[in-house]
């Protein structure tokens, strides 16, 4: 296992291109970057909720954030040449499953498109070194009953939203093989589990519904009960996300392939058991029930290996899931208490973090 370890000290000055920061991960990813010293830039469309957590933490005030679609190939690869950034970061999609069903076309454009025009214009600017493209854990083809899915599993996906995070993992395998081989840039694409987190306002997500719904005194309806997913807190596969692209900047093509950043087999969870658990957590008379209506399609388990990241990136998940609710229902609280003071709540947040790794200079 090799012991890297983040060092703040590597991230000081550089300069860094995130697509999709005015969504959760990105935010989040945006937040600590500049926490940790490096010139960033956004590029997304304005964020999807009101409220966000890029407005919560006012992220955009320290940053330079451009409101751009990832579709629109010119003005991405203008705002990428710009910024004259030696990594890149791409989280810009269109991010929800049951969306997928009512546009899948929109879905595939984005996602799918999305990937190639980020790609393409990489591709225009030599000094570029490190690209992570972030995908799902729902990029691979799920059989019923399989085991936690490893990197060189089948890709595939039932829905609009699982196969067009499969095929932009083909299209990154194709631009890395035809246009990056022997080149200085090195991608990688990355798979996390379900994150959760401070901040989060998506509809048709477990933890938001359960938040918006408990905070007040509704009851919360579970549409998928016995489904089991690898639920994350977001501060977990974003480290691992910084991880690997220090080490693409470092060593290339040693790691210039796919990875899961997935929770410890602890973190698979039925929703109905988080819902119990978290109805409890937060007292106040919180309930749910179980959604009597036929729901679209979603795999009734879905879990990932990250036995690689963990060996060759000496990445470990640190926050199991009690942990990750407890902090996630905490940032909602100081929301709901003391909104101005978001911004240091959550840099906190990411220092708490940061000290679960003793090797974290």
């Amino acid at each position: 296992m090799e012991n890297m370890g983040m060092k703040h000290n590597f991230w000081s000055g550089k300069r860094v291109f995130i697509t999709g920061h005015t969504g959760f991960k990105g935010a989040w990813l945006a937040l600590w970057l500049h926490k940790l010293g490096a010139i960033v830039t956004g590029y997304a469309l304005a964020p999807a909720t009101e409220p966000n957590f890029f407005s919560a933490v006012g992220i955009g005030a320290h940053i330079e954030s451009i409101i751009g679609d990832v579709r629109d190939g010119d003005r991405l690869c203008s705002a990428l040449a710009a910024s004259q950034s030696e990594f890149v970061f791409h989280l810009a999609a269109q991010p929800l499953v049951r969306e997928s069903y009512k546009d899948p076309a929109n879905t595939y454009d984005t996602n799918v498109m999305g990937t190639v025009r980020i790609l393409e214009a990489v591709r225009q600017l030599s000094y570029v070194r490190s690209v992570i493209i972030v995908t799902s854990d729902k990029c691979y083809a799920n059989p019923a009953g399989s085991q936690p899915h490893v990197e060189s599993d089948p890709l595939g996906g039932r829905s609009a939203y699982a196969s067009s995070k499969a095929c932009a993992e083909l299209v990154t395998e194709a631009y890395r093989q035809s246009f990056f081989c022997g080149k200085n840039t090195a991608i990688a694409t990355v798979r996390a589990g379900n994150v959760i987190g401070g901040g989060d306002w998506a509809p048709d997500r477990l933890i938001p519904d359960m938040v918006k719904a408990f905070d007040r005194g509704q009851e919360l309806e579970l549409r998928y009960p016995d489904a089991v997913r690898p639920w994350q807190h977001v501060l977990d596969p974003l480290y691992g996300y910084l991880l690997l692209a220090e080490g693409l900047f470092r060593k290339g093509s040693k790691y210039s392939r796919g990875w899961n950043f997935g929770p410890l087999d602890e973190g698979r969870w039925r929703v109905v058991d988080i819902a119990r658990y978290a109805a409890k957590a937060w007292g106040d008379g919180a309930h749910w029930t179980v959604a009597s209506e036929k729901q679209p399609h979603e795999d009734e388990c879905l879990c990932i290996d990250s036995s690689m990241a963990m060996e060759d990136l000496g990445w470990r998940p640190r926050l199991d899931m009690p942990a990750a609710l407890s902090w996630t229902f905490e940032w909602y609280r100081h929301y709901s208490d003391q909104p101005a003071r978001m911004r240091a709540y959550s840099l906190e947040q990411i220092e708490r973090f940061e000290g679960l790794y003793c090797n974290c200079v």
